[in-house]
């Protein structure tokens, strides 16, 4: 397999609302291109990018998948990522470290929610980007009403390079606009043709647009173009570069997928305007001493590489899918992972699920490494010789949690199977609550815990059901109280005495102290006393809860000098906690997150009034990119477990939330006696 050097290297991802066609662009840039033999489709499920059994039975991506495709001496790794939100940590790995992308769009739908979305993370990440308007051959297109559906959406410097081109209204072909050639679908392919004349006032209307474009690089080009010169090819495709690498332009290419209309163009256009590797500033990272540095993208730097894709194979087992971000990797060399040294025992050109082994990877190339132990998603693998570290993508939190429960004779797989979920997912969160008794599964939606719990059914074989998360509540005291504890028994022999009397005190941070004057209960029993009041505090009197924020203090107390013990005193710090309690003004204590809120601007008043009926307390509303507001909020846990359906609900798919845990408050009055009933962990 030939060896391509970054200045012949394109990454590119390929994005998208669900069913917008980018599997099927795939599709069509792997024929045209001679990848495959002939194209498969999402219905027949043999798409070289959707290969998982799961995305079959979906007919829909769920994890990003490289396909490189080659046309004239250049290598184009095409990422095919999913367009469903629930799988939107696949979207933030892969556009970390590329900087090209192709966006779809369904002529016969328009901008979607999904599209909008992949539209503001490809500009916060600053990846150049092209807009594909797949679907040009449906009924009853109007392309001039998209275009500027497109515009009004994505800001005014999306210029069409293409027009659709057609006869009573019925799709055929384009002409485009920069290089002014039409190109007319045949039935089988697309081939050169005059530009009709009924629309050649548009294309040049479009044409001159773009010379407009070009002539604002420099002062150079802005005077030829007042002096009325003509443009050379070389200077239009050099500025057209330059101006879409910085963001200045958003071109866009009309076409469709299904009769592979417009891809050699935008095949052509990805080679031409989109940066090379070598072409962007050094990547920022830090050395083994946390010093920051700099790191070009090109064979002489040291290797290093990172790891935005990890999979689990059950042939090649882990597979880890690495941008090398600089110098050269070879199968057999030995690289830095963790704190080890770790030799490449495979390296791979990776296709949809297929794994061709390669001698060498370059900068700037997308490859696959097997057998890498412990390496995940963000990790940073380098040359031991020069130790460096790349700032992790950051992946949204958890906001939803399920119960997990399976029967015994399976139970021993599930564990292992959760982590190499985990690792092919960084959104998933396992985390085992004791309290409760419930391992429980996060995820970012209601839909990505049921694709997970179908995964365990259909991958792993596990048989799993679900169950509502529990709560975790706490219980304190509002008041000081005094409480006796008596633990005398005798039976013949060394029996049990113990007599402490102690007080408890509301308080920051559980805690224990003594006051006892002259030698009422000896020292050497102290720590029998505080053992027995943290046993106490295990499980509160009121519903079974943890007890929390109480600090304890023994001020008295009686002992035998044949019968006391360190059991009867700490059975004695127990009985006077028990005895104290019901005076200290008990109460339950409920956790509370720190939500932040991300919605569109329009849907402000209507997410507040909802967070409001949640007992929702706002902290912050923050202005952010695109039209967006952050409402910063403090609110129940309780409020949440059902959050994210209905915040979709109220702004139609476009808002999402990330939560921390904030501290515990008191529940109000009127649910407390609710929450015992609901919640009381029974003895």
């Amino acid at each position: 397999m030939p060896v391509y050097d970054a200045t012949h290297i394109r990454n590119v991802a390929i994005l998208g609302h669900q069913g917008s066609g980018k599997t099927s662009l795939v599709e069509s840039l792997a024929l045209v291109t001679k990848l495959i033999p002939e194209k498969g489709s999402v219905e027949k499920k043999n798409t070289i990018s959707d290969y998982s059994p799961a995305e079959q039975k979906r007919g829909g991506s769920t994890q990003a998948a490289v396909i490189p495709i080659y046309r004239d001496g250049y290598k184009v790794n095409l990422i095919d990522i999913p367009g469903n939100d629930d799988f939107i940590g696949e979207a933030i790995g892969v556009t970390g470290v590329i900087k090209g992308a192709i966006l779809v769009i369904d002529a016969s739908v328009g901008v979607q929610v999904g599209t909008v979305k992949h539209w503001k993370q490809l500009r916060k990440k600053g990846v150049p980007t092209f807009i594909f308007i797949n679907k040009m051959d449906k009924e009853q297109i109007d392309f001039e009403m998209l275009l500027e559906e497109i515009r009004e959406k994505f800001g005014k410097n999306v210029i069409s390079f293409c027009y659709p081109l057609g006869h009573d209204d019925r799709f055929d072909g384009f002409a485009n606009a920069v290089d002014l050639k039409a190109h007319i679908y045949n039935g089988n392919e697309c081939v050169e043709a005059e530009i009709y004349p009924d629309k050649r006032d548009k294309v040049f209307e479009l044409h001159n647009t773009i010379v407009e474009e070009v002539a604002k690089v420099n002062d150079e080009l802005l005077e030829k173009f007042f002096n009325g010169e003509e443009f050379t090819p070389e200077e239009i495709n050099a500025s057209l570069k330059q101006s879409v690498i910085a963001g200045d332009i958003t071109p866009v290419i009309v076409g469709s997928a299904a009769k592979n209309i417009g891809v050699q163009t935008l095949l052509t256009m990805l080679i031409d305007y989109l940066p090379n590797p070598a072409d962007l500033k050094p990547l920022e990272a830090k050395d083994e001493d946390g010093k920051e540095i700099v790191r070009p993208t090109n064979d002489n730097e040291p290797f290093s590489a990172y790891c935005f894709k990890t999979l689990v194979d059950p042939y090649s087992g882990v597979v880890n899918i690495v941008k090398i971000c600089s110098g050269v990797l070879k199968a057999g060399d030995e690289i830095y992972v963790k704190g080890n040294t770790q030799k490449v025992a495979g390296l791979y050109v990776m296709t949809g699920k297929k794994l061709d082994p390669v001698d060498e990877l370059h900068a700037g190339d997308i490859g696959a490494i097997t057998k890498l132990d412990e390496v995940k998603c963000g990790d940073t693998i380098c040359s031991p010789k020069s130790i460096i570290s790349y700032q992790s993508v950051h992946y949204p939190t958890a906001v939803i949690f399920k119960a997990i429960v399976t029967d015994k004779a399976t139970e021993g797989k599930l564990v292992p199977a959760l982590a190499k979920i985990q690792m092919e997912d960084p959104c998933v969160e396992v985390t085992r609550n004791n309290e409760t008794k419930q391992l429980l599964l996060g995820g970012v939606s209601e839909t990505h815990i049921d694709f997970i719990v179908d995964k365990l059914k259909t991958v792993y074989k596990i048989s799993v059901e679900t169950e509502r998360m529990k709560v975790v509540y706490r219980e304190s005291i509002k008041v000081t109280g005094e409480g006796d504890g008596r633990y005398v028994k005798q039976s013949g022999g060394s029996g049990f005495y113990g007599v402490v009397k102690m007080r408890f005190e509301p308080a920051e941070e559980s805690s224990f102290a003594e006051e006892v004057f002259g030698g009422a209960v000896p020292r050497n029993y102290f720590p029998a006393v505080e053992k027995g009041f943290f046993e106490a505090l295990q499980k509160g009197p009121l519903a079974g809860f943890p007890v929390i924020g109480v600090k304890g203090v023994l001020v008295d107390g009686k002992y035998h000098p044949v019968d006391s013990n360190e059991q009867a005193f700490r059975m004695a710090a127990i009985l006077a906690f028990k005895d104290a309690y019901p005076k200290c003004k008990p109460i339950i204590l409920e956790p509370i997150l720190r939500l932040r809120v991300n919605v569109e601007s329009r849907f402000t008043g209507a997410v507040l009034s909802d967070l409001n009926t949640r007992r929702a307390r706002i902290q912050n509303i923050e202005e952010k990119d695109f039209g967006n507001q952050e409402i910063e909020v403090l609110i129940p846990e309780a409020e949440v477990i059902d959050y994210t359906t209905q915040l979709k609900s109220i702004t139609q798919a476009s808002g999402f939330f990330n939560r921390e845990f904030y501290r515990y408050e008191e529940v109000p009055e009127y649910l407390k006696e609710r929450v015992i009933r609901d919640n009381k962990i029974e003895e």
